[in-house]
């Protein structure tokens, strides 16, 4: 064992084991290439098949959890990847980080399914103990949250209020609103796009029957959050009329943003927030497929065709992909119509006040940033996106609040030991085959 740690060597290595990373590899390990699979989180599945060790796995994902376990494919969870290069070889290096220590993974090709992330936008009072996302309140729920007899509401945006809205309602919280900031229209008019897709409507008909009691109100968002030390009462409103729910949970986020942060380092191209690829899922760097959400958020089906077309492409049998490329086209349609029935309003952009938060790892306010600065000069004026989310939250609010392009990339991409960052160091000046240094 060196201070890189561990040494494997693969033809592929897949980042990511959320529906897009599991496909991607099962399509190049059935195809007998060597696969390792690297992901942060102890049990495969991603966000959206999240699952406790010992539970049974969702039926949706049972499948393919099965299929992965058959294929061969290594798989090695509860790793960071922290850096990623090319190597004098054509190949790639990453440099990762378990709770063991380090590992070193030299694979001839990458396919990146980094997953998405949720997106907060701030409001004040956002930051207090019992405000949280709707997607992490999901996560909290399956690992054992309680939440019987909490007073909850949910606001923000998108699909998933539904699932988690009738999640919490089975646990024994008592839901008293949910607020979806689209305008009925934009809504109405998203869902009588899905006439083709009857098992959607249907999904969505059963979770709504399940808080059949709670009123769910299209174009209403939150105001304000208050509380002392935690949260008492929140503040919604459609513009015109406001109204004031005692509450101790909060659940609200407006979509999801992609996790290019890997993919940036590398040197793929990206473009509105997302990794630009071709049919067969190649990045604008030769030996890199991304799949997924950081190609765009389109869902649970759509990642997995993208998984399957970037498996097959990095293990050189891309012609086998051709019927699930028409497959993918109607997914991306369907992602693209969610995109812009689920856009945040506008009028989100003006309930920030000069005291709100906008960075809670460095409690940086909003009055003291500047709209006409880049990001590099609010990190250095005020130490915001520094903490250790390393601007994941504040970057993508303040894109959407001022427009602010995403900052740039550097090592390590995720919060690392030293000793991992030694090994790094080390791996990035190895001599190569010359002796040179």
């Amino acid at each position: 064992m060196t201070a890189q740690g561990e040494i494997v060597e693969a033809d592929v290595a897949v980042v990511g084991a959320g529906p897009a990373g599991i496909a991607a590899a099962v399509r190049a390990a059935e195809s007998g290439r060597r696969v390792v699979v690297l992901d942060e989180s102890p049990n495969v599945g991603g966000q959206v098949w999240r699952h406790r060790a010992g539970d049974r796995a969702p039926a949706a994902a049972k499948r393919w959890l099965e299929r992965l376990e058959r294929s061969g494919a290594r798989v090695v969870a509860g790793t960071s990847v922290v850096d990623a290069r090319s190597d004098e070889r054509g190949g790639f290096v990453l440099a990762a980080e378990r709770h063991d220590g380090a590992m070193t993974v030299r694979a001839s090709r990458l396919v990146l399914a980094t997953g998405a992330r949720e997106r907060f936008l701030p409001f004040p009072g956002w930051t207090l103990p019992g405000v949280v996302g709707i997607g992490g309140a999901h996560a909290l729920l399956a690992a054992g949250l309680e939440v019987a007899g909490r007073s909850v509401v949910i606001a923000g945006s998108g699909p998933l209020l539904l699932p988690v809205a009738a999640s919490l309602r089975a646990a024994g919280a008592r839901v008293k609103l949910v607020a979806e900031q689209a305008p009925p229209r934009r809504v109405a008019a998203f869902v009588g796009g899905l006439w083709r897709r009857p098992a959607a409507l249907l999904d969505a008909a059963r979770y709504r029957a399940r808080f059949a009691r709670t009123p769910y109100r299209f174009g209403w968002w939150v105001r304000e959050a208050r509380g002392d030390s935690v949260l008492r009462e929140v503040v919604v409103t459609d513009g015109r009329e406001t109204r004031t729910i005692c509450c101790d949970l909060l659940c609200t986020g407006y979509g999801l943003v992609p996790n290019t942060e890997l993919p940036r380092l590398i040197g793929c191209a990206v473009e509105r927030g997302a990794v630009v690829v071709d049919d067969e899922q190649r990045t604008s760097v030769e030996g890199v497929c991304c799949a997924g959400e950081p190609t765009g958020v389109g869902g649970v089906e759509l990642a997995l065709v993208e998984g399957e077309i970037a498996g097959l492409c990095v293990a050189g049998r891309s012609g086998d992909a051709r019927p699930l490329r028409a497959r993918r086209a109607r997914l991306r349609r369907l992602a693209d119509a969610m995109e812009r029935a689920f856009t945040p309003r506008d009028e989100l952009r003006s309930i920030v006040t000069r005291e709100t938060i906008v960075c809670r790892c460095e409690d940086v306010a909003f009055g003291t940033v500047q709209p006409e600065w880049s990001p590099r000069q609010a990190k250095l004026y005020t130490r915001l996106g520094m903490g250790a989310c390393q601007g994941r939250v504040c970057g993508a609010a303040l894109e959407c609040l001022l427009g602010w392009p995403a900052d740039s990339v550097r090592v390590p991409t995720q919060p690392a030991r030293s000793r991992t960052l030694i090994g790094v160091s080390l791996a990035n000046h190895q001599p190569n085959e010359q002796g040179a240094s």
